[in-house]
């Protein structure tokens, strides 16, 4: 492995890192005074100077990436960001422990959704706008960001991306990888704007606007209430967040064929009417079961709605306490929440597409055994699947399953 490589490009990273930082001392400066100016403008510098510095050690490297440097860069470059990521949280004191202050940030690169924080609402505006940009950054992929700024990366970039993009395919949407980041961020940057504007115009002020779109894009969840989007106890910003949260759960590739006016083939996706279908058939489902809660069935469908897409796309936003529902329902918000979202979208979970590939796989074997000379291969839509994807799928659901079940109990 070429080391200084991974140095350079770890470096670059932390810059990026750093010039995003240095954007929390708007509002710092508009709401929050000088001690959180400098906290961030001290984390910004920090930041960059560590990442200069690497990219000095590894000034003479040009040669390719290849596949162990691209693990190590986007392995290394998550828990370094991470790190990072969390020094404006420990400056400003808003964690005394480093620990925890890691554990924020990582948890909202990584679009987990987990906090540490018991009261959200006494924070600094700029510590939890940072807090709300990481998500962002991390819903779309800040490795994905890097191939499509960074100069020509050669093989690398392939490499790179396909051990950042989540989901079993990782198909390109233009012949150079770099376009393809490129567009899948612009289409990333133009949907959060439009969440943004909606947002507004149903009441909302502007920084947490701001905010709220950066998080429900990358499907992370956190918010600027310690009640999250029932603060607001708004129809119409229920309506918005419920809609931009089934966007972010489908793959963005698709929205890429739309603006190419290739409808046919988004609505003949596999993935997405298996999407659609799981959703709307959940929400249903729990709005029945709810019924009772509310005084008719389209406040219920309301809540169901949200809280259907919060946890099938692993959002986590809440408008209810849906820990008074019936067990049944429940059981089956868990079941939605490790289905995930669609592949190529910010949603986390097993991923749609997984779902599919494991359950053709289990049907063509069911088949095979009373068929054996049978000939057949495995498709999603009108794409045979390698047996090597299948294999990897299947290890992943054998992984995944067990250590789900383990963290639930």
């Amino acid at each position: 492995m070429n080391f200084k490589t991974v140095a350079k490009l770890l470096g670059a990273l932390l810059v990026g890192i750093a010039i995003f930082m240095s954007t929390s001392i708007i509002p710092a400066a508009i709401s929050d005074g000088w001690s959180s100016i400098l906290t961030f403008a001290i984390s910004s510098i920090l930041t960059a100077g560590v990442g200069l510095g690497l990219m000095h050690l590894g000034r003479q490297e040009t040669g390719s990436i290849h596949a162990r440097e691209a693990v190590a860069v986007v392995a290394i470059g998550w828990f370094t960001v991470s790190v990072f990521g969390g020094v404006p949280f420990f400056i400003e004191g808003t964690f005394s422990n480093p620990a925890d202050a890691f554990f924020e940030s990582a948890s909202g690169f990584t679009t987990t959704g987990s906090s540490v924080m018991t009261d959200i609402e006494s924070c600094s505006r700029s510590i939890l706008y940072w807090r709300s940009l990481i998500q962002w950054l991390g819903g779309m992929g800040i490795i994905v960001l890097f191939i499509a700024v960074l100069p020509q990366l050669g093989v690398g970039a392939r490499h790179l991306f396909k051990s950042e993009v989540p989901g079993p395919i990782t198909e390109g949407l233009k012949p150079k990888l770099k376009q393809t980041s490129a567009a899948l961020w612009k289409i990333y940057l133009g949907i959060t704007s439009a969440m943004f504007l909606c947002l507004l115009l149903a009441g909302m002020d502007v920084y947490d606007a701001i905010c709220h779109s950066f998080t429900c894009m990358a499907t992370g969840g956190f918010s600027t209430m310690n009640a999250s989007i029932a603060h607001y106890d708004s129809v119409a910003i229920d309506i918005i967040v419920t809609v931009f949260m089934a966007f972010a759960g489908i793959n963005f590739s698709l929205y890429y064929l739309l603006s190419r006016k290739r409808v046919k083939e988004v609505v003949t996706n596999r993935e997405f009417q298996v999407y659609i279908a799981i959703n709307l058939i959940a929400m249903l489902v729990i709005a029945v079961s709810i019924l009772g809660r509310y005084p008719n069935f389209f406040t219920a469908l309301r809540y169901a709605s949200f809280q259907t897409l919060a946890v099938s796309t692993t959002t986590g936003f809440a408008t209810d306490n849906f820990d008074l529902y019936p067990s049944f329902t429940k059981i089956l918000m868990v079941a939605l929440m490790c289905i995930g979202g669609s592949a190529g979208s910010t949603a986390g979970g097993m991923k749609i597409s997984r779902i599919i590939i494991v359950v053709k796989a289990a049907y063509h074997e069911i088949y095979k055994a009373f068929q054996p000379h049978a000939v057949f291969s495995v498709k999603v839509g009108k794409q045979v699947i390698e047996d090597s994807v299948i294999r990897s799928v299947l290890v992943f659901f054998g992984v995944f399953i067990p250590r789900s079940s383990s963290e639930r109990s």
